[in-house]
């Protein structure tokens, strides 16, 4: 007990003994209150990432940044110690590991060997030791079976999974509606392409060389097979999202469609906004991928990026360009416009998109690059305004596959049928006239109408 003189205060105390010193022996603060001037032998982080303060990802920065300063306020020898219950995939908790903390999870349940998994090897390992039936309690004199139960059926088995068993996989699957397993990877021809890709999630399928930034378990897979002969794309367009001279980038995608199924050859950001080299690599991209349109996002700039695009285009690859603006909130327009070509399994990934995307921002800090990402923004955007810092790449690529909204409705195999059944009318037509009678073929084979022609 502090002794005469001493500080005693819920806030802050001397533990009696202590020599006299500046700062107390404990003390208790705000995590954004002013801790400089202080000094500590150990600094233990209770519950600092929480929802009210998680819920964006300029939020979430704030508190990451408010983190940074107990290194400076620590003695030698010290140390720091977070306890918490990570809410999401990038709560504060999971960014640690990369600060060079050490991760033990202790989980109310002993988990099964699937839930095991999940935990990515930082379970605790005294956990790791228990013996006992999954589902029982780890310590049952506080949270005994018959209580676990009872919150159970109070909270629900994904608030439970969440709160009590630390896995926050669950609360993720409902928050995040965009899937990376739902993509198909592989290698697209900028000019042709199978009639039909099949999507599967064969483990045999999944890419083993690509670099994945999204949930636990995500994997990128080839197509189970590839159905028809190689056909010419119905169309291509390129879109742009620019951006000043800020952190943002001016983000493109080159996007290709056929038969109700949408080819991503080229998606990537540029850094700079209306300079002559951005304007000259935009260019370059839509004579690659042989684009019959430029589309714009005019929000930026009042349509100024068009005009100073167009000279460009005229020189390198004469490309139409269309304006589009937008008064959606940005990350609910996103998600309504990729979730469902996610889940219909209709959007095709070039190897090359997901080689490029990665390389392309290692030149930046190690602590922004994943920000830039397009799979990353794809796998962690949500409805709720600020999610992510940045997210150019990705809205070029929704503003490209909102511009295919018409073309999606299409049905694969009945484009399938009917493109075999023009190519069969096209054959005998030409077999036709070159014998003595002539036969005027329809729309189909079925429809003749014969024709003497000897006289």
């Amino acid at each position: 007990r502090p002794r005469e003189g001493q500080r005693c205060s819920k806030i802050a105390f001397d533990v009696g003994g202590a020599p006299p010193a500046h700062a107390p022996s404990v003390t208790s603060k705000g995590v954004f209150s002013s801790i400089t001037g202080a000094r500590a032998d150990e600094v233990i982080v209770d519950d600092a990432a929480s929802w009210a303060n998680s819920q964006t990802q300029m939020m979430r920065d704030k508190l990451f940044a408010a983190t940074q300063e107990y290194e400076a306020i620590l003695k030698p020898g010290g140390r720091i110690l977070y306890l918490g219950t990570p809410q999401t995939e990038r709560d504060l908790l999971h960014e640690l590991p990369a600060r060079g903390f050490k991760t033990r999870i202790w989980p109310a349940r002993v988990p099964n060997a699937r839930q095991k998994d999940g935990y990515g090897g930082l379970l605790s390992p005294m956990i790791e030791a228990m013996t006992e039936a999954p589902g029982t309690p780890t310590e049952p004199t506080r949270f005994p079976d018959e209580d676990l139960l009872g919150r159970e059926l109070a909270y629900g088995r994904s608030m439970f999974g969440l709160q009590f068993m630390l896995d926050q996989s669950l609360a993720d699957i409902d928050r995040y509606p965009l899937k990376i397993n739902d993509l198909i990877v592989t290698d697209l021809d900028p000019e042709f392409c199978f009639e039909k890709y099949v999507w599967c999630n064969d483990p045999d399928k999944a890419w083993t060389d690509l670099p994945c930034v999204g949930m636990a378990g995500d994997r990128f897979y080839r197509p189970l097979m590839t159905v028809g002969d190689q056909v010419k794309y119905d169309t291509c367009i390129l879109a742009i999202d620019p951006s000043g001279r800020g952190a943002d980038e001016t983000a493109y995608a080159a996007v290709a469609s056929y038969g109700g199924q949408l080819m991503v050859l080229e998606c990537g950001g540029i850094q700079g906004g209306f300079d002559p080299p951005v304007l000259e690599e935009l260019a370059q991209i839509a004579k690659r991928t042989k684009a019959r349109l430029c589309l714009v996002e005019a929000n930026l700039g009042g349509g100024m990026f068009s005009s100073l695009l167009q000279p460009y285009l005229s020189k390198v690859y004469r490309c139409p360009i269309e304006e589009v603006t937008h008064s959606i909130q940005k990350e609910k327009r996103i998600c309504d416009t990729l979730e469902p070509v996610l889940n219909s399994k209709s959007l095709i990934f070039n190897r090359s998109v997901i080689l490029k995307d990665h390389e392309s921002v290692q030149q930046r800090p190690q602590e922004q690059q994943r920000q830039y990402q397009l799979l990353w923004q794809l796998s962690r955007i949500q409805r709720v305004r600020g999610t992510l810092r940045h997210d150019d790449r990705l809205d070029a690529l929704a503003m490209a596959c909102q511009y295919f909204a018409t073309f999606m409705a299409k049905d694969t195999d009945k484009e399938m049928r009917v493109r075999k059944e023009d190519a069969h009318t096209a054959a005998l037509q030409d077999y036709m006239e070159s014998g003595p009678m002539k036969m005027t073929l329809g729309a189909r084979p079925t429809e003749m109408v014969w024709q003497d022609t000897r006289q």
